[in-house]
């Protein structure tokens, strides 16, 4: 050291180094080099930012509506036996439209339960104060919605022409001018912090047996369908993730989800099993 001291010029060669050095350390870093869309190759997760380290736009807000798994305005029913995990909320619609279900109401008329749904049922004509809840609740659902049909600077625009069977996508904003088609498996790679936002101006079509499969820790509370056609998952499909369905929403025989369905028209399941996603 006491030979760079006494160089002034080379002491300063030697700190121009470093500083280089450090510069293209820096440049080169880890990036998004692991994450991917489809099997054409790598893409950046690009998006808004998802907050806290995550990549892709930041997530959809849903107000009081993700304090139900179902939420419909028209009908939610079910051919027996579904295996349904949250609450179910019905409104404008009365009571009389949740069918299928085996309805017990509770002794103050606030709620009703079914030997289906770990959870409670909730409708527009049962006691104070679930009509004002469930109210806010489809004006925050309608809300959301908007949201996520409003985001703007899709990172990907027609992948796939609509079809996106096969394929691994990473975390961001896709827009889709048809329907979606899911025939066979598709990853969602991510971790807990990335969002993902599908905007469809059709339906969504999931075939039977297919899966929507999640990994690097992606969460399904972050991955949002926002849908304005009919949205139906196959016999014995497994999906992921939260569908805010302009239209209806189906599970077909077998059908698994881990998400939320939240329907501006109704939701049906046949002996389908409907998980919420943990907060």
């Amino acid at each position: 050291m006491n030979r760079l001291t006494n160089d002034p010029k080379r002491s300063m060669l030697v700190l121009n180094a470093f500083l280089l050095a450090a510069v293209v350390t820096g440049c080169g870093g880890s990036g998004d080099g692991g994450r991917f869309t489809g099997p054409a190759g790598p893409t950046p997760g690009a998006g808004s930012g998802a907050g806290s380290g995550g990549h892709g736009p930041s997530p959809v807000g849903l107000g009081t509506a993700g304090n139900y798994v179902v939420l419909a305005k028209a009908a939610v029913s079910t051919v027996p036996t579904s295996k349904v995990t949250g609450n179910i909320g019905l409104s404008p619609a009365a009571g009389s439209f949740l069918t299928g279900w085996s309805l017990a109401m509770d002794s103050t008329n606030v709620f009703s339960s079914s030997p289906q749904v770990t959870g409670q049922l909730f409708a527009a004509d049962y006691t104070a104060p679930t009509p004002s809840n469930l109210t806010t609740a489809v004006t925050n659902m309608l809300t959301a919605y908007t949201d996520a049909a409003g985001r703007t600077t899709p990172d990907h625009t027609e992948l796939g022409a609509g079809d996106i069977s096969g394929m691994t996508l990473a975390a961001g904003l896709y827009k889709w001018g048809t329907g979606v088609a899911i025939n066979t498996d598709v990853t969602l790679s991510g971790g807990p912090n990335d969002v993902w936002i599908f905007q469809v101006a059709g339906g969504i079509t999931q075939a039977a047996g297919s899966h929507v499969i999640l990994s690097g820790g992606a969460l399904p509370k972050n991955i949002f369908w926002q849908t304005a056609g009919v949205a139906s998952l196959g016999t014995t499909a497994h999906f992921e993730g939260v569908i805010l369905s302009l239209s209806s929403i189906s599970l077909n025989t077998g059908a698994t989800m881990n998400g939320r369905l939240l329907a501006q028209t109704a939701v049906s399941l046949n002996a389908s099993t409907l998980t919420q996603p943990a907060p």
